[in-house]
């Protein structure tokens, strides 16, 4: 069996899974589908890239489709029950894992040999990041758990997803102290704006979006450094991004009184 079948058979049985949870799923146990949803993915996962895993940094490029799952499916259960809002999440979610899929197989190939394709894979890692990062993040502050739980969440939501993106430049068996520096990092960062954004009054929306372009600041900044281009032009094009957004959320904030 070739990869690309492997891929499609994945994505196939993990959309029909999805597909199944929206119909058949009931409220009390969502959690427990949504769950067993993710696991497979990395299941899946694994099977689809075991050819080029092994028992180092390789087994990250499991992460991102693994957190796509979960975060898509999280998201799935603060819309409305219709079919409206079901039909469109089952479609970007089927679209998006199957990209994913090739995504981290390119990873995974490029861990080894070098690959044409790798800056197209970059680029479609880069978009799926951020909007596995916004789902989940969306998701933890729908919760309303409390500022500790925000922060500590947001922070743990987004390191894995840091180091997998972190890796994917630098595509190294080993993990190096520069990737991992940089996931830390980036995580501290973002833990400490989301205990900020916990006590700010903006909509759950604003603060997912806020958050996210953190991530994509830190990311995007991380990757240059990695790529050794963080020059700075660079610095000034991913801040001035950053500062769009977080003048758009002084301006929708709503102060009471």
């Amino acid at each position: 069996m070739t990869k690309r079948q492997k891929f499609v058979i994945s994505s196939l049985l993990l959309s029909s899974g999805f597909l199944l949870m929206q119909i058949l799923v009931v409220t009390s146990f969502r959690y427990q589908v949504i769950a067993g949803l993710t696991l497979l993915t990395a299941i899946l996962g694994f099977w689809s890239f075991r050819e080029g895993l092994g028992r180092n940094a390789t087994l990250l490029s499991i992460v991102l489709p693994t957190f796509f799952t979960l975060g898509v499916g999280l998201f799935y259960f603060l819309l409305p029950a219709s079919w409206l809002s079901a039909v469109p999440v089952l479609v970007l979610y089927a679209i998006g894992i199957y990209a994913l899929f090739l995504t981290s197989n390119i990873y995974t190939v490029a861990a080894a040999r070098t690959i044409a394709l790798l800056r197209a894979a970059h680029a479609v890692g880069f978009l799926l990041t951020l909007l596995t990062v916004f789902l989940l993040l969306d998701t933890l502050f729908s919760l309303k758990l409390g500022f500790i739980v925000n922060a500590l969440g947001s922070g743990l939501i987004v390191f894995p997803i840091l180091l997998q993106g972190f890796w994917s430049i630098d595509l190294e068996h080993k993990l190096s102290k520069e990737v991992l520096k940089l996931a830390i990092v980036g995580a501290i960062v973002t833990l400490q704006v989301a205990t900020a954004l916990s006590f700010w009054p903006i909509s759950i929306p604003v603060v997912a979006l806020t958050l996210t372009t953190v991530s994509y600041v830190v990311l995007g900044l991380g990757q240059a450094r990695l790529q050794q281009r963080l020059f700075g032009k660079t610095i000034k094009e991913y801040f001035l991004v950053g500062a769009v957004v977080f003048i758009t959320m002084f301006l929708t904030a709503r102060w009471a009184g």
